[in-house]
């Protein structure tokens, strides 16, 4: 059963954010934040974010990303809508943008001129690139995977892979919610705002720095892990007797004699060789065949009682689809989302909540997806538009209403 906390008890309650994104780093943030609480208002073109309209690998983002949120569709290069959202800009506590480098300083949006009008305005850039040589480059998640090293370690030694999700983006999206965050606690001493950013590059590099701190540690460069020397004796892919595949892990000494004695490998538990990590890596050859011929002749379902018996770490392989029926996640993992645009509208898709409990409760929905311009109204309320204001706005085509 879902059991999300009251919206006024949520840790971001009342803060008040300005969401210009697109794609997955700027919504990936922008949904954290809302997520926790904070009234996110996305500002789309009046035709909505083309994010909506996406196929293939991003047929999904906008559903994903987006949660939580409201839309104002406002025509910005009309003086009209770049003054509505001003206003609301100078209520704001946080904007988030993941533009190009420039084009919200082209729109009357960059740092410096929305710092001026809000001095407590605290400002995420969400970038390519740092400072630096290489910060006037245009990058995307996968374009950084190759240049910091990641799809090199993920790929086969001749094959460069970028990882099977958006890593990148999202977990810049997230350092970029710890520095928004860190400023604003900064702003209850300071009374300023700050500019944040955060990069694609420099995420990258952060998710690889173990490998660069392995080669100093080492001496000597590491392989992708696809053909990697694991730091543990056992940590493989075993068939079972069903043909399914199970992932088992066994790290420590200690799950070492567990995995001997659920499995009643007798002999390898008395071969004093055998007794630590380090000496199971040197003889992995001698004795890996063995577990081989174990796993080959037990089904999945009992192979997993017997790793969960045993308290060791393991898991079946999943696709991303199995996720839906997943038993943990299903008890309070997924909220179910309103799919609102494209040719699927109507449908509802069950969907990972945020990776937190707070005071034991899952973080929820409050609102569906928003269809393009559904806050529209209310936002140009806020901003002070009389009703008649709003009206002749949506007549000339300055904003969009859903």
């Amino acid at each position: 059963m879902e059991r999300t906390p009251d919206a006024n008890a949520l840790p971001l309650a009342g803060l008040q954010v300005i969401e210009f994104s697109h794609m997955v780093m700027g919504p990936a943030a922008g949904v954290i934040l809302a997520d926790l609480g904070a009234d996110v208002l996305k500002v789309e073109p009046p035709g909505g974010d083309n994010t909506r309209r996406l196929k293939g690998s991003g047929g999904g983002y906008f559903a994903m990303y987006n949660r939580n949120k409201h839309s104002l569709c406002a025509d910005l290069k009309r003086p009209e809508g770049r003054e509505l959202v001003h206003r609301l800009v100078d209520g704001a506590d946080v904007l988030i943008e993941n533009f190009r480098p420039g084009a919200m300083d082209k729109l009357g949006f960059g740092y410096e001129a929305l710092s001026s009008r809000n001095e407590g305005l605290v400002y995420c850039s969400l970038k390519g690139f740092l400072s630096g040589p290489y910060q006037a480059r245009a990058a995307l998640d996968e374009v950084t995977q190759m240049l910091g090293g990641l799809a090199y370690m993920t790929g086969l030694p001749d094959r460069p892979m970028r990882a099977g999700t958006s890593v990148v983006d999202i977990a810049g999206g997230m350092f970029g919610v710890i520095g928004v965050l860190a400023a604003l606690n900064q702003r209850r001493t300071t009374g300023r705002g700050q500019l944040v950013t955060s990069a694609l590059f420099e995420t990258t590099a952060f998710l690889v720095g173990q490998h660069m701190a392995q080669e100093v540690v080492l001496g000597e460069a590491p392989p992708p892990m696809s053909v990697r020397r694991s730091a543990w004796a056992v940590y493989d892919l075993f068939e079972c007797a069903d043909g399914e595949k199970l992932f088992v892990a066994v790290v420590s000494d200690t799950q070492w004699r567990a995995f001997c004695e659920h499995f009643a490998l007798d002999e390898l538990a008395a071969d004093p060789s055998l007794a630590t990590n380090n000496g199971r890596t040197e003889h992995r050859d001698r004795f890996l065949p063995a577990l081989v011929d174990l796993f080959g002749g037990l089904s999945r379902d009992r192979a997993v009682r017997m790793l969960e018996q045993a308290g060791l770490p393991f898991a079946e392989i999943n696709r991303p689809s199995d996720l839906f029926d997943d038993p943990h996640l299903a008890a309070d993992g997924l909220v179910d989302v309103h799919v609102t645009d494209g040719e699927r509208r109507g449908e509802r898709a069950r969907l990972p909540k945020l990776p937190l409990e707070m005071n034991g409760a899952r973080l929820g929905l409050r609102h569906d997806l928003p269809a393009a311009g559904a806050g529209s109204r209310l936002a140009a309320e806020r901003s002070g538009c009389t009703r008649e204001a709003i009206e002749a706005l949506l007549a000339d085509g300055v904003i969009a209403a859903a």
